[in-house]
């Protein structure tokens, strides 16, 4: 009889232990906390549908433009089979990004444009624009000319090739805006002050003397280059939001790999960048969320009109760059485990945000601590060997779904970050998906790429010195 009351108590003792255990599970579900992320393997590449899926997010915001990626299905410039680029040419041209970033700060390079009225190559560089993948269609001119630029927060000009081609222009998809055919084209004298050499210009040692045109140049690492007269245009961004006077480069000698858009739209923080040019209209505010997958379309959105209200913030810092935005990085967990990041880590040379850099480009050091957690959670799966810049790949052949660890960025002001499972992995092929982060030297700055980005709403609140990040920007 004691034996089975002894057996009873133990199974009493068993099931308040089991009943503890379950509860405790259900309160940290409930409490939100979550470590990692169940999707589908499919949910990383692009539809194989050549249809497109708008983003229903950016119909309710006002002065919106779709953002979609250059060679996806919702591209116009996508039937231009020469200009798509493979996994490799498009982490090659990353990697010159990044090295031109470095190269211009190693050089206290300002933001690469030298304006003279001189005709020679400049000889400061500019920010390599690297794989180019996100355009916008805007309105140039009067009557409009509608171009598709690549969107970069590291150019601090907006540029497209112009005719006639004095020299040379590379092959764009559509027609090359001809200034002659718009009467609110204006040349840019060299006695206007947006002409002048100065810090925020970084031009060349030589002057402007009054009544000649300003011209511009920009040579980039990669080696394309772009020259040509500094103009005053109409832009038509939507329907609604038409703006008289920007200026912009003309470009009448281009060359380069600028993957078929018709050139670049700057929204860096110089003076000719669109969000400073136009900061009495949208007080110096932009954002954007850049889509899934080639399949679907962003947003780039300007003013402060439907910003979600559950964007979280840290402010800018100051960068040797200052057409770059620095940021402050503070941790990063993987998981529940948060790295061994002290607080010099990051603070020597600092961060930026880039939306032309793909790939996130850590320290050497904390992104072999990253990768050595991330391979521990996902010890089940099977590794496969590494591509170029990846060192960290799986193989998903066979597999509906996959769970990886949540990866979390700390910045400063308290801000806490998830990373959509979306920007934690690059997909080469089903038997190839890598983790989405590359080490870099140690004494250079980490880069918060377009990868880590994707989905969510990046709000550049220029004006009030602060980025934020809100989930579920874009589909």
């Amino acid at each position: 009889m004691s034996i089975m009351k002894n057996f009873l108590n133990v199974i009493l003792i068993l099931c308040v232990c089991l009943n503890w255990c379950f509860t405790e599970g259900a309160e940290e579900k409930e409490s939100g906390k979550v470590d990692s992320y169940t999707f589908q393997v499919s949910s990383l590449f692009p539809s194989s549908s050549s249809s497109c899926t708008p983003s229903s997010k950016a119909s309710n915001k006002k002065s919106s433009l779709p953002v979609v990626h250059m060679h996806g299905a919702c591209s116009h410039l996508s039937s231009n089979k020469d200009a798509r680029l493979d996994h490799d040419e498009i982490l090659r041209r990353d990697q010159a990004r990044v090295k031109s970033i470095h190269s211009k700060l190693s050089k206290n390079n300002a933001d690469g444009v030298s304006m003279t009225k001189s005709t020679e190559l400049p000889a400061k560089d500019g920010t390599t624009i690297g794989s180019a993948n996100y355009i916008v269609t805007i309105g140039i001119g009067t009557p409009k000319h509608d171009v598709s630029l690549t969107f970069d927060t590291g150019s601090g000009l907006t540029w497209t090739q112009c005719q006639p081609c004095l020299e040379s222009c590379y092959s764009q998809q559509e027609p090359i805006f001809n200034p002659s055919t718009s009467s609110s084209y204006q040349n840019v004298s060299c006695s206007s002050p947006m002409c002048g050499n100065n810090s925020s210009c970084s031009g060349n040692n030589s002057s402007c003397n009054s009544g000649t045109n300003c011209r511009y140049g920009i040579r980039y690492a990669d080696g394309s280059v772009t020259i040509g007269v500094l103009a005053k245009e109409k832009f038509t961004l939507t329907n609604s939001d038409v703006l008289d006077n920007i200026y912009f480069g003309c470009g009448e000698n281009n060359t380069g790999l600028f993957n078929g858009a018709a050139g670049i739209l700057g929204l860096g923080r110089g003076k000719r960048s669109l969000p400073t040019q136009t900061a009495t209209i949208y007080n110096n505010i932009f954002s954007y969320c850049l889509p899934s997958s080639a399949s679907n379309t962003g947003h780039l959105t300007f003013g402060s009109d439907g910003i979600s209200g559950s964007a979280k913030f840290t402010p800018f810092t100051s960068f040797p760059i200052p057409s770059l935005y620095g940021i402050t990085i503070v941790g990063i967990s993987v998981g529940d485990k948060k790295l061994e990041i002290t607080p010099t880590t990051f603070s020597t040379y600092g961060a930026i945000i880039d939306s032309g850099t793909v790939i996130t480009r850590l320290p050497t050091k904390v992104y072999a601590e990253l990768r050595s957690v991330f391979k521990e959670k996902m010890s089940s799966y099977k590794a496969t060997s590494g591509n170029g810049y990846f060192d960290t790949c799986y193989d998903f052949t066979g597999l509906d779904t996959i769970t990886i660890p949540k990866i979390a960025f700390f910045f400063a002001g308290g801000t806490v970050v998830d990373l959509p499972g979306i920007g934690i992995l690059y997909p080469l092929t089903r038997s190839q998906v890598c983790l989405a982060f590359a080490g870099d030297n140690e004494h250079i700055p980490a880069i918060f790429g377009n990868v880590q980005q994707k989905t969510m709403e990046i709000v550049y609140d220029v004006a009030g010195g602060r980025v934020g990040f809100a989930p579920n920007g874009c589909s």
